[in-house]
């Protein structure tokens, strides 16, 4: 079946934004390097390996950041998801908790710990009237938050840092009224130090919100199938360790922190819900999914970008990139129906007075 009218537009415009951002890339070689810079990380002997995984989560949405937007939405997170909405009605809903938990007004200045291309970001300033501070390692990312922000009218309520959030340095002690850190610090290469970081730059009584990639008590370390999915799962995500809910509260202890409350938000809180996975599954659960979402989709999109390659239409290399997305997904999906992994880890936290 060719793809709708509909279809055929958002492919033209993915073409457009992968060719302006990879024009010249070796993109083959680049999945090859970022393949066997995930080897390394997996290595016992990380000072004989010289590995840097802050540059290889870089990398990582270097390659993919594009397609993530193509075949996910603006906000690059999970939600929990209700089967009357869209993917994009579940994340809004999921937003205004983050909103209504931080307790946020106008006047206040927030930081978006690991801002990526600013969904959530837009949504906070639109909503809250607060200033928000974006802090972004990858240039790409922040190109496109700053595009889509003017875009909205909102880029004077808006800062941008381009740094790693392990190391924060241009923000002074105690001065962000909020934070936030959405599926971000699951990337750092050592959480305590990222919580850490992040107490600092907060004002004394503030008050963190943070989703994070967890593995559930269903995690058995002694089952292969388990630590099969779970490097699946590292490797697909560029994550250096995945962590336990336990693990998530005592690194903000050891940071400072007053953890307020971890919920594992897989689910609708009041009301029916559909698996978190459901969108890069089937159809089923939510409306309006798109084309590279689904196992089908995916497929197809693969075998359009391996013909139209040899004449231009996509970067070389563009279905090694869908490839690599088209095994994230299914890790994701095979984590989530052993019900080992979960990305809805939400923890709400205070730094004391």
């Amino acid at each position: 079946m060719l793809p709708s009218p509909q279809i055929l537009r958002q492919l033209r415009q993915l073409s457009r934004e992968l060719k302006a951002a990879h024009s010249g890339a070796d993109l083959h070689g680049r999945v090859s390097n970022f393949d066997a810079w995930m080897d390394r990380a997996s290595a016992a002997d990380d000072s004989a390996t010289g590995y840097d995984h802050a540059q290889t989560v870089k990398e990582y949405y270097d390659l993919c950041s594009q397609l993530m937007v193509f075949g996910w939405s603006e906000s690059l997170h999970f939600a929990p998801l209700s089967p009357h909405e869209t993917l994009e009605e579940s994340q809004v809903r999921h937003q205004r908790l983050m909103i209504d938990k931080l307790e946020l007004h106008e006047g206040m200045t927030v930081i978006d710990v690991g801002c990526g291309i600013g969904g959530p970001m837009r949504r906070v300033v639109q909503e809250a009237g607060v200033r928000v501070v974006g802090i972004n390692n990858n240039d790409t990312q922040l190109d496109r938050a700053k595009a889509l922000s003017a875009e909205a009218g909102i880029d004077h309520m808006i800062d941008y840092l381009a740094c790693s959030f392990m190391d924060m340095s241009a923000i002074a002690d105690n001065t962000m009224d909020r934070g936030y850190a959405i599926e971000s610090t699951c990337h750092a290469p050592d959480k305590a130090g990222a919580f850490a970081e992040i107490y600092r730059v907060l004002k004394p009584g503030a008050l963190l919100w943070g989703q994070e990639m967890c593995l559930t008590d269903v995690f058995d370390p002694d089952d292969t199938q388990h630590q099969a999915l779970r490097q699946e799962l590292m490797r697909g995500i560029a994550l250096r360790e995945i962590a336990t809910f336990g693990e998530v509260n005592r690194d903000l202890e050891a940071a400072g922190f007053e953890v307020i409350e971890g919920i594992d938000r897989a689910v609708v809180e009041n009301g029916p819900s559909t698996p978190w996975y459901q969108p890069m599954e089937n159809r089923q659960g939510t409306v309006g999914s798109v084309m590279l979402r689904i196992p089908a989709g995916r497929k197809l999109l693969m075998w359009l970008s391996r013909l139209t390659e040899t004449v231009g239409v996509f970067p070389k290399g563009s279905a090694e990139v869908i490839d690599l997305l088209d095994r994230t997904a299914r890790a994701y999906v095979a984590g989530g129906r052993t019900g080992i992994f979960t990305p809805l880890y939400c923890f709400l936290a205070r730094k004391p007075l």
